[in-house]
């Protein structure tokens, strides 16, 4: 499962997006710290694909992927060491695969911004430098545990791991994340098991106005908000935490309809979820028959055994074959035996790499 944390000051709108995207009751109050237990909620990723290959195999039930959002109280200046709450919270998001931060573009007399003006780059500014303190903490205490012996040329592991904790320090000390360092495989390998808030992939969420939503083209601080995103390699996505706020108390047809009233084509919630998913590398297979019909996340690039293992372990140790049709020739065909009978029903082995709308049955022995 996809897991990402949502982050940002305070009154920025982080939790009134977070009712939105699980539809649950998390407190939304017009000042610091309303969000004071971390809230987690998890939200189905909408394919339409999975409800046409129910439809196709005549599937009991449909199982959609999922993505768990973790909602934290507002950070404040200070945080890392103590301030507002804290960096209590900081360690409720270690977990997570991306970082959306929520900064506040719209403009509201009467919802107090806690640096007393709005100013998102700013706001962004702040936040990463918590997480880099953080994460700098972090470094400094473990490094003289290991520096004597990769000193003195002990464990090569330990030697490694000292010297790309030295460079990451190097670079937090220049205020600049860990993510943008261009750290190795092998390195990212080494500090995996620290989970590095400042190495995360980093979503920024423009929360603006249900009026600003359809004019960000001509709107000078989303421009400079996406110039950002640009030179750090980070994605931007266009919100209006207000506009979600309403649509999760629709129903999928009233949804549509107020959606075409306001000239959107997509909420801005499943593109927050799709620019996540493309952020990773996450894509799509899938499995069919008449108990159920089934999405499942993968990373682009694994293999039909490690795809299998994200069933069941089993699955992968004991791989066969992978009995594999592309959604595509499925709709085109109409039907898996028109599909085979056009010869598009492949036989793929250990070697095979899964590509984003597959159809599979594993075939395994144990």
């Amino acid at each position: 499962m996809l897991k990402a944390g949502i982050v940002g000051l305070p009154n920025v709108g982080k939790s009134t997006l977070f009712n939105a995207i699980t539809k649950s009751a998390a407190l939304a109050a017009n000042y610091p710290f309303a969000t004071i237990d971390p809230n987690v909620g998890v939200v189905t990723l909408k394919d339409k694909r999975l409800d046409v290959l129910a439809s196709m195999y005549k599937s009991g039930k449909i199982v959609p992927t999922t993505v768990e959002f973790t909602d934290i109280a507002g950070l404040v200046k200070g945080a890392s060491k103590g301030e507002g709450l804290g960096n209590q919270f900081l360690s409720h998001i270690r977990e997570v695969d991306t970082i959306c931060q929520v900064v506040r573009l719209f403009k509201d007399e009467n919802i107090i911004h806690v640096e007393g003006s709005v100013d998102p780059l700013r706001d962004i500014d702040i936040i990463q430098l918590e997480l880099n303190i953080a994460d700098y903490d972090t470094v400094v205490k473990r490094i003289p545990r290991i520096e004597k012996k990769a000193k003195t040329g002990g464990n090569s592991d330990e030697k490694a791991e000292y010297e790309v904790l030295v460079k990451i320090k190097d670079a937090l000390e220049e205020n600049t994340p860990i993510r943008l360092m261009g750290l190795s495989e092998e390195e990212e390998s080494i500090i995996k098991g620290y989970n590095f808030l400042s190495s995360k992939a980093m979503v920024y969420i423009a929360n603006v106005s249900e009026t600003e939503i359809l004019t960000l083209d001509s709107n000078p601080v989303y421009q400079k908000l996406l110039e950002k995103g640009l030179s750090e390699d980070a994605d931007v996505v266009a919100i209006s935490a207000q506009i979600e706020a309403e649509l999760a108390q629709l129903s999928d047809e009233d949804r549509s309809l107020f959606m075409e009233e306001l000239g959107l084509e997509e909420s801005g919630l499943d593109q927050l979820i799709r620019t996540t998913y493309h952020r990773l590398g996450l894509e799509t297979y899938f499995t069919a028959g008449p108990m159920e019909a089934r999405a499942w996340t993968f990373k682009k690039g694994m293999t039909a055994p490690q795809c299998a293992g994200i069933i069941h372990t089993d699955f992968e140790r004991g791989f066969i074959r992978a009995e594999t049709v592309a959604y595509d020739d499925l709709v085109k065909y109409g039907s898996y035996l028109g599909a085979k009978e056009a010869g598009r029903v492949r036989q793929e082995g250990k070697e095979y790499l899964v590509k984003d709308g597959d159809v599979m049955l594993f075939k395994f022995n144990v």
